[in-house]
């Protein structure tokens, strides 16, 4: 019993470190005023992200039907399908972000900067996308704690509190992945 509670304390402790660096890095790439240099492909980083997203979003939404339906290896390979998909998701949004300055939202001449005749031209869509992409940022900063420990119940066989923690991760997960898919939507005609 005592080896069972020192590695779930282990593998707790690797889900808070995770949960505080993932965060934490991604800010300070699009804060950081230092970028790489890559080569042209990783223009294309942030429709791979739309493509990705929008896949775990549909892995997310056949694996809530799977479960439904008591199909648990199905569900089981599904969900841990949209877990990979989320991580790859994360390499190419961090091998981005510290190659490319973040694009703005209604900068119709791509100089960086909206001016005043760009915010009249969008007008009040930019307030849709930035309550979009706040709310879409500051649940996928939550739920990432919540997705591990939930995915951490489920492979060490504790059901019982894996139902309790994914009432309520599942929704907030499909919708960073819903609304990751409208961000990108939205701000796409503004990338260069």
């Amino acid at each position: 019993m005592q080896k069972v509670i020192q590695a779930n304390k282990g593998y707790l402790r690797f889900i808070y470190i995770v949960s505080i660096a993932v965060p934490a890095l991604v800010a300070v790439l699009l804060f950081s005023p230092l970028k790489f240099e890559m080569a042209e492909w990783v223009k294309f980083l942030p429709t791979l992200n739309a493509i990705l997203n929008s896949t775990t979003s549909v892995l997310l939404i056949a694996a809530f039907f799977a479960i439904r339906a008591k199909k648990i290896t199905l569900h089981r390979n599904l969900m841990l399908a949209s877990l990979a998909l989320g991580a790859l998701f994360l390499i190419s949004y961090v091998l981005y972000h510290s190659t490319s300055e973040s694009t703005v939202f209604g900068d119709i001449d791509h100089n960086g900067i909206l001016d005043e005749d760009e915010a009249v031209a969008i007008g009040t869509s930019r307030v849709i996308y930035l309550s979009v992409l706040l709310s879409h940022i500051g649940f996928s900063i939550v739920v990432v704690p919540f997705v591990l420990i939930a995915f951490y119940y489920a492979l060490s066989d504790q059901i019982s509190r894996h139902k309790k923690i994914v009432k309520f991760t599942y929704p907030i997960w499909l919708y960073v992945s819903l609304t990751g898919v409208l961000v990108y939507l939205m701000i796409r005609p503004y990338y260069l």
